[in-house]
């Protein structure tokens, strides 16, 4: 398998970590050129719409975070089980949302954003809390790949507003995920940045 994605964490983080973790045989395409990806790469490759993060895989070629976590939660055996579909779409949704508003400050009037935001994680990553409660993972007892989808982003909030990482079940949740024997060896690493 082939990913492309810049050579940030970004939206390919996720699914970066679920590769790790399954260990699967896969390429890091992390780019670092735009010219090269806008200039060479993007449409020449085949993809449906042509975007960043891609997932190439034999003839399956995929763009999109969600889309690709979720071929890969297939493929891998790392998708909930029947009864947590839903449970699962709404975590992952819920995800996505808190991603995208830290998306827009970054991107956006930094200044003028940050408070709104920062003055609804509380509530927000409160619901997420009781959501996985004691866990120990997302959905329950079985990971899946919302749980890469889960750490990378609420690693993402952290990293904004670590006051809200201090304690509690998330935190907790987050040490669980981070020790995991693969990803452990691959944070640890000095590739890890």
């Amino acid at each position: 398998m082939e990913f492309g994605y810049w050579a940030i964490r970004g939206a390919g983080e996720p699914i970066r970590l679920l590769l790790r973790y399954s260990e699967a045989e896969w390429t890091d395409n992390a780019l670092s050129d735009y010219q090269k990806w806008f200039g060479e790469l993007k449409y020449t490759l085949g993809l449906d719409f042509p975007n960043l993060p891609y997932l190439i895989d034999g003839d399956v070629k995929i763009t999109q975070t969600l889309a690709i976590m979720r071929y890969l939660g297939r493929k891998l055996n790392l998708s909930p089980d029947e009864k947590d579909l839903t449970r699962a779409d709404m975590l992952e949704q819920n995800i996505m949302d808190l991603r995208q508003g830290l998306g827009k400050i970054a991107y956006g009037d930094f200044e003028t954003l940050k408070g709104d935001y920062i003055g609804k994680l509380e509530v927000r990553l409160g619901e997420v809390a009781t959501f996985i409660g004691a866990g120990p993972y997302a959905l329950g007892e079985k990971i899946t790949y919302v749980d890469f989808l889960t750490y990378a982003f609420l690693d993402h909030i952290k990293a904004f507003s670590p006051d809200h990482f201090k304690d509690g079940n998330l935190v907790d949740y987050m040490a669980r995920i981070q020790a995991l024997p693969v990803l452990k060896k691959w944070l640890e690493s000095a590739e890890c940045t």
